[in-house]
């Protein structure tokens, strides 16, 4: 009589990191590009010509390009904490003279969101180390329009509040920097927008319009 030897087959499931996650899913994307538009990468590869430059948060709930509706190649952008423009941020100024002089962006938006953490933290007696040179520049806004805000009967409104004057002053700070300035002059632009995202609908919300013939009216 014949026998048959069974042979017990284990099935190995590797479990996959967070980071292999975000691998597979590339895979995934691009392949999904590909299909809906074989030539997407030959002109992403063959191209940059922008016509935005978004300064935002760092903030991982505000996706430039998902917020607007944009693709890959249409908006160039810079993120950090609070979104703000500070003069003597190399990074910044390097991105921002890119984008003005070398791709001739038409339009600069510097983006806030209600519930900024730098925000939060700038108003919070907590001391955050390295940081707290950072949030120097919000909390130099918060003193410029102290009376203003504190005025305001809650919290939550006085920080949506501080959000909104942070976003004006750093387009302010945009239009008085030499790139900005001799763009206006030679280029007759860019212009430069000041928004607030809200988390809790998704909507953007227009606070300063700038435009290269109005930079007489700044204060």
């Amino acid at each position: 009589m014949r026998s048959t030897e069974h042979k017990n087959r284990t099935k190995i499931i590797v479990k996959m990191t967070p980071i292999d996650i975000l691998l597979d899913n590339n895979k995934k994307w691009a392949e999904a590009q590909i299909e809906v538009d074989p030539a997407f990468f030959k002109r992403l590869e063959a191209l940059q010509s922008p016509e935005f430059l978004w300064i935002g948060c760092s903030d991982s709930r505000v996706p430039a390009n998902q917020i607007t509706g944009t693709k890959p190649g249409e908006v160039f952008v810079h993120r950090n904490v609070a979104n703000l423009v500070v003069e003597n941020d190399l990074n910044a100024m390097s991105v921002i003279q890119y984008s003005v002089e070398v791709l001739k962006v038409k339009h600069i938006i510097v983006c806030g969101h209600y519930g900024c953490g730098g925000i939060q933290a700038a108003l919070s007696d907590q001391k955050w180390g390295l940081l707290d040179k950072w949030l120097y520049h919000i909390k130099s806004v918060y003193l410029k329009y102290k009376a203003e805000i504190d005025a305001l009967p809650t919290q939550q409104e006085r920080l949506n509040r501080l959000v909104e004057l942070n976003v004006h002053e750093q387009i302010l700070t945009l239009s008085k920097t030499p790139i900005v300035l001799n763009a206006w002059k030679n280029e007759n632009s860019p212009q430069l927008h000041g928004w607030v995202y809200s988390l809790g609908n998704g909507i953007l919300k227009s606070i300063i319009e700038v435009m290269p013939d109005s930079r007489s009216e700044l204060s």
